[in-house]
């Protein structure tokens, strides 16, 4: 039997305060979920760290947090083990490691993602074309060949959700799973993953900055997801138009793919820069400075993603196209690479977390 955290231990100590205490019942799913337990098992506050959106409420309500000597601070230690866990059930298990230091491994992986992308472009290119302005159907591919970039891409993401997928399932089955699948909580869960309502503090917000309440981060979160969900919904449109249609890109503004992308990266700039502006500024009260170096370095990933794919579209008839290509694709790659081992896994466990918790209320309801 694995010998558990020091961070485990510490979680355990404040839930079971909490459990006594229960002020913070109503504030958010994590509470009615521990009122759902006597004792506490590392999967079980793996899960209440998962369901826990951060949103820093009950520090602020808590009459326990420091400088109290019982010193409860619930969202900087569920910060922790979240980090933890998501390090344990890391695929290959021997990269779980990269957790500790995902900052530097995500700008590690981005500078040399960016470095191969570049010097395999300057290899592969004669120089006059690389350099020269490039126009009509299959412009991108006369700078990086079609079957480099749709290979890395293959290889790269095919990774990602194989590690990502193998994660899932060994945090499904340490947390204990959660019964036969059933549509209703399935579909409870998925509107809270689309809503955020954990982040809306039953309507009037959470202390997001300090104690006064604001729904800022709710949008911000939402316009990274959604930014990113259309900036892949303009890669699968793009695949359709291509393989299927025979239309080769650049495409037209106005043409799906590009509309999609354009708005999904403006988006992702807005939430990307955003977040960041908020954990600059906020109280550093309930905020684990473990995990900060991780999720500034994948936010700031995420704004080059979207910076230099509009960047792309702005040049994409220009001599500037060439070096602009390179650099976005590898900074994509990179990022596809780096998925499973940062702050970006945390959209996986948490929808599994609210899952469980869905299931959990319906046996509570009929017990």
């Amino acid at each position: 039997m694995a010998q558990e955290s020091e961070t485990i231990a510490e979680a355990r100590r404040q839930m079971e305060i909490c459990n006594s205490c229960r002020y913070c019942e109503g504030y958010c799913a994590v509470f009615p979920a521990m009122a759902m337990r006597r004792s506490f098992a590392e999967a079980d506050l793996t899960h209440l760290a998962n369901l826990c959106h951060g949103c820093k409420g009950c520090y602020h309500a808590c009459q326990y947090a420091p400088p109290h000597a019982f010193g409860i601070n619930i969202p900087a230690t569920f910060a922790e083990i979240r980090n933890e866990t998501y390090a344990k059930h890391a695929w290959p298990g021997a990269l779980g490691a990269m957790f500790e230091r995902n900052g530097t491994v995500v700008a590690l992986a981005a500078s040399l993602g960016v470095a191969l992308l570049l010097i395999l472009t300057v290899a592969l290119q004669d120089p006059a074309v690389l350099w020269s302005a490039q126009r009509g159907a299959g412009a991108f591919f006369r700078i990086i060949p079609h079957w480099l970039m749709i290979g890395l891409g293959v290889l790269t993401f095919g990774y990602a959700i194989l590690a990502m997928a193998m994660g899932a399932r060994s945090y499904w089955r340490a947390t204990g799973g959660g019964g036969a699948f059933a549509p209703a909580p399935a579909a409870e869960a998925m509107v809270d993953i689309a809503t955020m309502r954990n982040l809306g503090g039953g309507g009037h917000g959470c202390n997001d900055i300090d104690d006064s309440f604001s729904v800022r981060r709710r949008w911000l979160h939402q316009a990274l997801m959604y930014g990113f969900l259309l900036c892949f919904a303009a890669t699968c449109t793009g695949t359709i138009y291509h393989y299927l249609l025979g239309w080769t890109s650049p495409h037209a503004f106005f043409s799906l793919p590009v509309q999609f992308g354009t708005w999904g990266g403006v988006l992702m700039m807005i939430g990307a820069a955003g977040l960041a502006h908020v954990k600059v500024i906020t109280d550093p009260g309930p905020v684990s400075r473990k995990v900060m170096g991780g999720e500034f370095a994948i936010l700031g990933l995420l704004f080059l993603i979207a910076v230099t794919g509009l960047l792309l579209l702005v040049v994409r008839h220009t001599g500037a196209m060439g070096l602009m290509l390179a650099i976005h694709l590898g900074l994509v790659f990179a990022f596809f690479l780096v998925m499973p081992y940062s702050k970006m896994v945390h959209g996986v466990y948490r929808g599994i977390a609210l899952l469980r918790n869905a299931q959990e209320k319906r046996r509570a309801a009929t017990a």
